[in-house]
């Protein structure tokens, strides 16, 4: 299998440059830094794998459109990076969706199709048939996993001396990608994931040497609702090669860290944005500079307003 390099995640990062933010690093306290993704303009990461798989396919298969499966933010990203390339696209996303995501993939003009939690995945190969369409999966391909290596690129160009890159862990197409961006650069850099305990599948994979599969509906129980997934064959050989360790956090963890970081930076996290930060917050982790992802800030208001206001 062969596994990203870093003149693909170069090469991503030239491709994309024009539909991205190049997001800064704010200051959370001492020695440690958030990278806001929620600043791209559909309001995660996503963005840039999505933009970056696009604009690799061939002209004569653009037409036909594109296919994506979500739990939200990769939906927006795809049918934001459809709408700027000029190609039709459809969505397929699982029932528990934030209607917030589902209403904003809409806006950016996607056909949505809403289907049952374990669904998601055959009816967007259904599609694909259907229509002869390209699929874009979430964090399996990479051209995908690359584009969200950018993050690591800037990184490492922004804090030189960082020591600890703290990633949120899926399907582990962004951790895939920083990893291999930072490992590549910066070798004694440690990239730690961090994911739900309620959705800790990958830090049980971690601990014991090979994937370690957790039931769809146990996944489904934790507030972080973008980091539901868990690793592909690719990802988690990405995962295997560059990745430090793998940490969990609690679920009032995750809701303490979303107020935490509104009151700090006056950034708006969503609960998988925040779980970095909420590691950083509760667990030993290594001295030196330190960098939280966060990866998203697609929150329904009311939900906001309840973890800020406690």
């Amino acid at each position: 299998m062969r596994l990203v390099t870093l003149e693909d995640i170069r090469a991503a990062a030239t491709a994309i440059a024009p539909h991205v933010v190049r997001t800064p690093l704010l200051s959370f306290g001492s020695d440690f830094w958030i990278k806001p993704e929620n600043l791209q303009p559909i309001g995660a990461f996503k963005q840039r794998g999505a933009v970056n798989a696009l604009s690799r396919i061939p002209s004569e298969a653009r037409a036909r459109g594109v296919v994506a499966y979500s739990s939200g933010n990769h939906a927006q990203a795809v049918a934001y990076a459809a709408k700027t390339l000029g190609m039709p696209v459809a969505i397929v996303v699982p029932s528990n969706t934030p209607q917030l995501k589902i209403d904003a993939t809409r806006a950016h003009g996607a056909e949505v199709f809403v289907v049952g939690i374990t669904e998601r995945e055959s009816r967007a190969y259904e599609l694909v048939q259907e229509r002869g369409a390209t699929l874009i999966p979430p964090f399996d391909h990479p051209d995908v996993i690359a584009g969200q290596g950018t993050i690591g690129l800037e990184i490492c160009a922004d804090l030189p001396e960082v020591a600890t890159v703290l990633v949120p862990v899926s399907g582990g197409g962004l951790i895939s990608g920083i990893a291999t961006a930072v490992k590549s650069l910066r070798p004694n850099v440690r990239v730690i994931g961090v994911e739900p305990e309620l959705a800790g599948d990958s830090a049980a994979s971690f601990a014991a040497g090979s994937r370690v599969h957790w039931d769809a509906h146990d996944r489904a129980r934790t507030i972080a609702d973008g980091l539901r997934a868990e690793p592909s064959e690719l990802t988690w050989a990405h995962i295997r090669e560059y990745v430090d360790d793998i940490v969990t956090v609690t679920e009032d963890e995750i809701r303490d860290a979303v107020g935490q970081i509104a009151r700090r930076t006056r950034v708006v996290a969503e609960p998988s944005g925040a779980v970095p930060v909420a590691a950083y917050l509760n667990r030993d982790l290594p001295a030196g500079p330190a960098v939280a992802v966060v990866s998203g800030g697609n929150i329904e208001p009311k939900l906001f307003a309840e973890l800020v206001g406690g």
